[in-house]
């Protein structure tokens, strides 16, 4: 139960081609066949099965896969770790983040610490809110820059910044703005501010209509271009208030105060150390 052999294993199931998953690995094909297949040898069952052109997962090979996930991340995580204690201005830092966080919050801090660490191994992977959090629950990410983290995982909350999320609109938008019935401008499924304005919409007993956006930086265009009203972050749109592009709406209930976080895993490393040490040198964050 090689690490090779769960690398292929995770390949292909994410690709669900050999194939794709020989090409991520920069192996044969054949050599990504034989490692799942003595994989599943060792294991005793049967993980893939042919469907059409390409494979999918079987029963087990989907109850496997979690765990060959966690296993992987866990080797990187004990590499992160030696590397960082050894010298942690020279060690990795896997950084996620929401994509609001990462619009709004990285790029000076990230600036700033490329700056003065410029040997630490820095990589970052932006996505809605479920992703970054699975990627810390897999170990495959050794800090998190998101909201309040779900409460099933294990995990320390290093610091907080202040995050008030406000209702905006077009100014004609904003005129006759009606919260039941003004269209809204909506994050994709499994962003986190799309779950938080569902759940603002419910406790308000609202169903406006609604329009389906890809980013935050597409909601607040939308909006400003008279699409409808949005719930976006005060911090997010200092430009457009100041242009007259948007303006900001009382609704009952508003602003909403949903501090950004910092959360590594329970035992975060050294360079994880460093970085947070750097963000709390910027404005507004503040220590856990």
């Amino acid at each position: 139960m090689t690490e090779s052999r769960l690398r292929s294993f995770v390949a292909l199931a994410d690709t669900g081609s050999v194939r794709a998953a020989a090409g991520r690995l920069y192996v044969t094909e054949s050599a990504v066949s034989a490692a799942v297949a003595a994989l599943a040898r060792d294991l005793g069952v049967q993980l893939v099965q042919r469907i059409g052109r390409g494979v999918e997962l079987t029963p087990a090979g989907l109850a496997y896969e979690e765990y060959a996930r966690q296993v992987l991340g866990l080797l990187e995580q004990g590499r992160a770790a030696a590397r960082g204690e050894a010298d942690p201005a020279r060690g990795p830092l896997r950084l996620a983040a929401v994509t609001t966080a990462a619009d709004q919050v990285l790029p000076e801090l990230l600036a700033g610490f490329r700056a003065r660490f410029p040997d630490v191994d820095l990589s970052l992977e932006v996505g809605p809110s479920r992703h970054v959090w699975r990627r810390l629950a897999d170990h495959d990410a050794d800090l998190v820059l998101g909201g309040r983290p779900p409460a099933e995982l294990t995990s320390s909350v290093l610091a907080t910044r202040a995050n008030d999320l406000v209702v905006v609109a077009a100014p004609k938008v904003a005129e006759s703005f009606v919260l039941g019935t003004t269209p809204w401008v909506m994050r994709e499924p499994g962003s986190g501010t799309r779950a938080t304005a569902e759940a603002y919409l419910a406790d308000q007993d609202a169903t406006p209509p609604q329009l389906v956006l890809g980013s935050n930086g597409a909601v607040i265009a939308g909006a400003a271009a008279g699409l409808g009203a949005a719930l976006v972050s005060r911090d997010a749109i200092p430009a457009e208030l100041s242009a007259g592009r948007l303006v900001i709406i009382d609704s009952p209930g508003t602003p909403l105060h949903r501090p950004w976080h910092a959360t590594s895993g329970a035992a975060p490393t050294a360079t994880t150390r460093l970085f947070v040490d750097h963000l709390l040198e910027a404005p507004g964050w503040t220590r856990i």
